[in-house]
Parts: structure tokens; C-alpha cells; sequence
């Protein structure tokens, strides 16, 4: 169980700087804020890249598949908490199902 919960503290870490990073970068170039919120951003990706290896699986492909799902539902977080987003249900119906497609493959049984 100890391993499950530092392996979704981890997605949660990695999506926090991986869409801070690009919305930092978004800011920068499509806000006219400039080459400081941009390096911010390029600071904040690459901070991302070093968490997903300590995810406790070993399976490069596997870790990038499921966090596919903690992205989508972590840009709708991300774009309500800070852009003011409003998701309609389908928005809702499809991040569920992306963690859903997290929880089978980071967390299904496997044989040893």
C-alpha cells in the first residue's frame, strides 16, 4: 500500500510540474510575459522528466502510458484552479476513465 500511494504522490508531483511547466511556457510566449516565465517552464518540464524515474516500476513505457491518464485529468484540474475552466460532463467522464486506464495498468495484478 506504502509503495500504491508514494507511486500516485509521485504522478501528482510529476503532472504539477510538467503542466505548470508548459503553462509557464504558454504565459511566456502566448502572454507576451517574456524569457522569465519561460525558463521557469523549461525548469519545471525538465523537473518532470526526473520524477517519472522514480516511479517504483522499472517499465519506462508502462510509467509514460499511465500517466497519460494523470495528465488529462490533471490539465482540467490545472484549468480550473488557475484558468477559471468550467469542465462539462463529457470532460468529467473522459478524465475518469483515463484514471480508470491508470489504476489497470499501474495497479492490476501481475504475475511475478
Amino acid at each position: 500500500m506504502v509503495t500504491v500511494l508514494r507511486s500516485i504522490a509521485l504522478f501528482v508531483l510529476a503532472a504539477v510540474a510538467e503542466i505548470g511547466g508548459a503553462w509557464l511556457v504558454w504565459q511566456g510566449v502566448r502572454e507576451h510575459r517574456g524569457l522569465l516565465w519561460m525558463g521557469a517552464g523549461v525548469v519545471a518540464l525538465g523537473i518532470y522528466g526526473f520524477v517519472a524515474t522514480l516511479q517504483p516500476d522499472a517499465n519506462f513505457g508502462r510509467i509514460l502510458a499511465a500517466y497519460g491518464g494523470v495528465f488529462v485529468a490533471g490539465s482540467l484540474a490545472w484549468a480550473m484552479a488557475v484558468d477559471g475552466f468550467r469542465p462539462d460532463r463529457f470532460d468529467v467522464v473522459g478524465a475518469a476513465i483515463c484514471l480508470l486506464g491508470v489504476g489497470v495498468i499501474m495497479y492490476g495484478p501481475r504475475a511475478a
